[in-house]
């Protein structure tokens, strides 16, 4: 027995699952970090050699990974009854397939795959140098492998599959080229037309500060929610790429008119380098990118609907993106006054300066007045003054306290700008037209008070969902309910309560008697301060 093949029967001598018991939350713990580091101090370990495709080291590689899918009880999948599917020189993509338990829905296959194969000793055309060294790639793609297999034993231990089939791929020949999958694409081993999603785990093993890159995130309709809510869980800060690039296996599925998810955690300095080793690897950031997955290839599978492809996605790209997602600056101050941050406020707030040719100015307000009464109502609070003054009618008053005069002047006041009682703006997005996306959210309005930040997106209001912004509009603007908004920020959802009694006063509304029963969320407009060291409106 060689060294090779000793250490490979040493380590599938692990405690084996327990395979059909487990139920779902179960199965997603059984994805674990210390499982993950055995498969990458495997697959990433000097005797592999670089795992490079046709190579001893890469046909190592592939038998630990059929021994492990056979150990969890899954079919072979590649040809002639075999998990492998061989092409070019000794190449070998592996396959193994979950049946899914629905009589009809069974014929249509979520793919989940990641490519094993890396770069063996370097050359001039695939390392960054030096060459002549093992590449062992623990991140590429030892990290995606291995969150691959941990994501099998998860299926594996479920009570029972998902409606839909899953097959599980891991491909060769990823690094000259994409060969593994441009070959399964052209020769496939079940019929392309039961392909339903892709979704590709590809360097997975460098998480930092949470962040995940997903590439695809646009290729089917809605499918942002999707995967927000397989990240429930674990909480990752998702960066959603409208940019597809040929860069992993997933494009050529996404040439074939196939959506797709890619989850990868970003290039280093150690990339197509000899130190792309096992002691740069984020075992837990791993486990949570694993578990991520694990959710999202469920969901897929047990949609009532199948997916289809978003063409307009092709059309896409950083710049739309940008575009889409820019703020809207189009707002201006309302009042035009200033103060002081630092001011003990109880009894009025003291102007420190006046913008000239502000409706403050031109209604006659004064550096050093004090205000104690905005459109009626006493000023004995900074946040409600702020948000009574984005929400108030363009014409009304302003009372004031002033050195010499005996009683308060009130003045009349007319502010620029329309009324923005909830404060907020938001777009539509052709690709997810369930959410809106808060272009801006006004300095000292509501929503700014309650939290809420531009580029945020808005998934429901008090539980409703909503298709178009006519909806959203009219459930986030009937402020004699209690408004609860389901918001997402950068892949992590959370319920945000705004507080409409604090626009009851200013807008002449009656005490509310109805309590908040569901969760929903929004987001608004964000006007530049005029100045960044005080406070003004």
């Amino acid at each position: 027995m060689t060294r090779l093949t000793s250490i490979l029967a040493l380590l599938l001598l692990s405690p084996l699952a327990v395979a059909g018991e487990a139920s779902l939350g179960e199965a997603v713990n059984s994805i674990q970090s210390g499982e993950i580091k055995r498969h990458v101090d495997t697959l990433a370990d000097d005797s592999f050699e670089g795992r490079e495709a046709g190579s001893r080291g890469g046909r190592a590689a592939g038998n630990y990974i059929v021994e492990f899918l056979k150990a969890h009880g899954l079919k072979p999948a590649g040809d002639k009854g075999t998990y492998f599917q061989w092409f070019g020189s000794e190449y070998r993509n592996i396959l193994a397939m979950l049946p899914g338990k629905d009589p009809q829905l069974a014929e249509q296959v979520i793919i989940v795959g990641a490519h094993y194969d890396h770069v063996g000793y370097g050359n001039s055309t695939n390392s960054f140098g030096p060459t002549g060294y093992i590449h062992n790639g623990a991140d590429d793609n030892a990290s995606g492998t291995s969150g691959l297999l941990e994501v099998v034993e998860a299926f594996s231990k479920l009570a029972e599959p998902p409606q839909r089939s899953v097959l599980f791929v891991f491909w060769d020949g990823e690094e000259k080229g994409l060969l593994g999958s441009k070959h399964w694409l052209q020769d496939p081993t079940i019929n392309l037309s039961r392909v339903k999603f892709y979704i590709n785990l590809d360097m997975i093993g460098r998480l930092r500060k949470g962040r995940v890159e997903v590439s695809g995130g646009r290729t089917s309709h809605g499918l942002r929610r999707l995967i927000t809510n397989a990240n429930e869980g674990t909480q990752l800060a998702l960066d959603f790429d409208w940019e597809v690039k040929p860069n992993s296996d997933h494009h050529p599925f996404y040439e074939r008119s196939i959506p797709f998810v890619m989850l990868h955690t970003g290039l280093h300095d150690q990339y197509h380098r000899p130190q792309d080793d096992v002691e740069f690897i984020s075992c837990d950031g791993a486990e949570s990118v694993s578990r991520m997955a694990f959710q999202l290839v469920w969901m897929l599978a047990n949609e009532e609907t199948s997916r289809s492809f978003r063409d307009m996605a092709r059309r896409e790209g950083p710049s739309q993106r940008k575009q889409f997602e820019s703020a809207y600056l189009g707002r201006g101050s309302r009042l035009g006054i200033r103060w002081a941050t630092d001011e003990e406020m109880s009894d009025g707030l003291t102007v420190k300066e006046v913008t000239p040719g502000s409706p403050a100015s031109r209604a006659g307000v004064r550096a050093g007045d004090k205000i104690v009464q905005f459109a009626g109502l006493p000023v004995n609070e900074v946040e409600q003054f702020l948000i009574n003054v984005q929400a108030s009618p363009n014409d009304t008053t302003i009372t004031v306290a002033r050195d010499g005069e005996a009683e308060p002047l009130e003045l009349p006041l007319t502010l620029n700008e329309k009324p923005s009682p909830l404060g907020i703006r938001w777009r539509a997005d052709e690709a997810n037209g369930d959410l809106m996306f808060l272009t801006s959210v006004v300095p000292g309005s509501l929503a700014s008070a309650c939290g809420l930040m531009t580029g945020d997106r808005v998934y429901e209001a008090n539980g409703q969902k909503f298709s178009d912004g006519n909806q959203f509009y009219e459930l986030v603007t009937d402020f004699t309910k209690p408004l609860r908004l389901v918001v997402e920020r950068q892949g992590r959802l959370s319920t945000i309560e705004v507080e409409t009694s604090k626009l009851h006063a200013i807008l002449g509304i009656g005490p509310m008697t109805e309590e908040p029963t569901t969760d929903a969320t929004t987001v608004l407009e964000n006007p530049a301060l005029e100045n960044p060291a005080a406070s003004g409106q």
